[in-house]
């Protein structure tokens, strides 16, 4: 019986209703495709941008890319609420979702659109169109040479907490 009472609270409606929470607010950028919004740190879905201390090569140059991505989307916010739709919860207990401007767009879409961020395969197919565009037009990172995130984490972190 107990068993029933259990598998009845986790289908109920009550329960959807948790897994598909949102929330609006100012957020902090801590990098390119995560951020916080009163104290919730969420990871943008479906992207994945240089870290902080990755570097790429532009006209043989090497520049702070993850630092750039940071700072693009930074300013691309600017001072305006988010809307965050919460899809998941990763391994580190933060909110994986989709955030929004007040117009509507998706940002991590915008990311990829402009280059700073590649679609994250990995976890979605959900920007891999805005990907093949952003490529093709050499925009953001692709105006240059880079080793995509997931790679730089594996060569870099080596058993270090990865996100």
């Amino acid at each position: 019986m107990k068993f029933l009472a259990v598998l009845f609270l986790i289908t109920s409606p009550a329960f959807a209703a948790s897994e598909a929470e949102s929330i609006t607010g100012s957020p902090r950028i801590i990098d390119g495709d995560t951020l916080v919004i009163d104290g919730t740190r969420i990871r943008l879905h479906g992207i994945d941008t240089p870290e902080a201390k990755q570097t790429c090569q532009r006209d043989e140059i090497d520049w702070l890319c993850g630092q750039e991505a940071s700072k693009v989307l930074r300013d691309y916010v600017g001072g305006a609420d988010l809307r965050c739709e919460r899809l998941d919860t990763d391994r580190y207990a933060r909110m994986i979702a989709k955030c929004f401007k007040p117009n509507g767009t998706d940002i991590g879409e915008w990311m990829v659109s402009n280059g700073w961020a590649l679609a994250y395969r990995r976890y979605s197919e959900d920007y891999v169109d805005e990907e093949t565009d952003a490529k093709a037009a050499k925009q953001g990172l692709w105006a240059g040479e880079f080793v995509e995130p997931w790679v730089w984490r594996r060569r870099n972190w080596l058993g270090k907490q990865s996100t």
